[in-house]
């Protein structure tokens, strides 16, 4: 399949220019129908055939082994999860914390990244500190300055606000060194870049399908590092996170399948495992190499002094200084242009995909 297919097969596109898949992708319709076909035979065919239970299972297991391909990981330090926002809150209620520990994290942090850490500082009394960046980089210099003192750092591998790329291999190492873990915010890296999670060496990764991914909301994935797990004892239990949920005493399911607690909806996992298949079928390298030409093509658009993104590509997301974003977006969306906010900085975000085209930036460019 080449884009020009791929944008005939997302009905979304029928009704204007979609520039806003840093936020949420527009599914094809190949992956709601998978998620429609797994509901239907979840509801329709398994009660009587294999059973609701095992429908779901099954779907569970392949969607998680399709995600470990993807980030490069083994199948069982995958946990599925309803979204990044869920991950995380996962990794924060697994691990021991008192007055003693510090989380440092990054001042471009989603707040998926920022609530969970503020809610463990006021109920378990951690101390939290911010690391701060200079137009979307982080020095790792800052880095060795705070590593020592940290139980965890948490950084994102691009950055939602610039569209940088974050070392994230060496920010590992130099947590490491200091015998503090990592978790990664990864949302924003599959789907448009390729992913090696082994070659990150981070602790944890979280991830969600429904950005650059274009799969459905719903369906998050957690990476936990092979062995981590044993340190972690997650704040909710259920009879998917132990071996045998009848027995006296539980055991926890090995791997990171103790994440994971009881029963979701097939629908979602079976979207995401669609879009993964579609991302695989059109390739990482020619979808990143797509994103690339169009990014360039839009940044030779914009003033140096209103492109707060790097110049040279490192992702789809572009921030442009605007006088008003908000009502910028607006009045975008008056002429069927959409596009989204920052609240900081203060600018307009413009996600640029590989079904976009030279005609989509054209257009934006005019309406800007």
């Amino acid at each position: 399949m080449d884009f020009d297919i791929l944008r005939t097969r997302i009905p979304a596109l029928d009704h204007g220019i979609y520039l806003n898949t840093g936020a949420g992708g527009p599914s094809p319709r190949q992956v709601v129908d998978a998620a429609t076909a797994s509901l239907e035979h979840h509801e329709y065919d398994a009660p009587m055939a294999e059973g609701m239970y095992q429908a779901v299972g099954s779907q569970y297991d392949a969607t998680k082994a399709t995600v470990a391909e993807l980030l490069g990981a083994k199948e069982s330090e995958i946990a599925l999860t309803q979204s990044t926002t869920d991950g995380i809150n996962r990794v924060a209620g697994a691990l021991e914390w008192d007055e003693d520990d510090v989380v440092v994290r990054t001042d471009l942090e989603h707040p998926a990244g920022i609530l969970p850490w503020q809610l463990l500082a006021d109920t378990r009394g951690i101390n939290v500190r911010v690391l701060e960046t200079d137009r979307g980089r982080v020095d790792l210099e800052a880095v060795k300055a705070v590593a020592e003192d940290a139980t965890l750092l948490v950084v994102s591998s691009i950055t939602w606000t610039h569209g940088t790329q974050v070392p994230i291999s060496e920010i590992v190492d130099v947590a490491h060194d200091a015998n503090a873990l990592v978790l990664v915010d990864a949302v924003q890296s599959p789907g448009q870049v390729a992913v090696d999670v082994t070659e990150w060496g981070a602790d944890f990764v979280v991830g969600a399908g429904h950005k650059w991914l274009l799969g459905p909301f719903g369906a998050g994935f957690l990476y936990v590092r092979e062995g981590l797990e044993h340190d972690c004892i997650p704040h909710e239990i259920g009879f998917r996170s132990v071996v045998e949920a009848y027995a006296a005493d539980y055991e926890y399911a090995p791997g990171a399948g103790r994440f994971e607690v009881g029963t979701t909806s097939p629908a979602p996992f079976a979207g995401l495992e669609a879009a993964i298949d579609l991302h695989h079928e059109l390739g990482t390298d020619a979808i990143e190499s797509r994103i690339a030409e169009l990014t360039a093509y839009l940044k030779d658009g914009i003033d140096e002094s209103a492109l707060l993104s790097p110049r040279s590509f490192e992702s789809g997301l572009v921030t442009i200084d605007v006088n008003d974003p908000v009502e910028t977006v607006e009045r975008l969306a008056d002429q069927d242009v959409v596009v989204r906010s920052l609240p900081y900085p203060e600018a307009v975000r413009v996600s640029v995909h590989a079904f976009n085209t030279r005609d989509d930036i054209d257009a934006l460019l005019e309406a800007l």
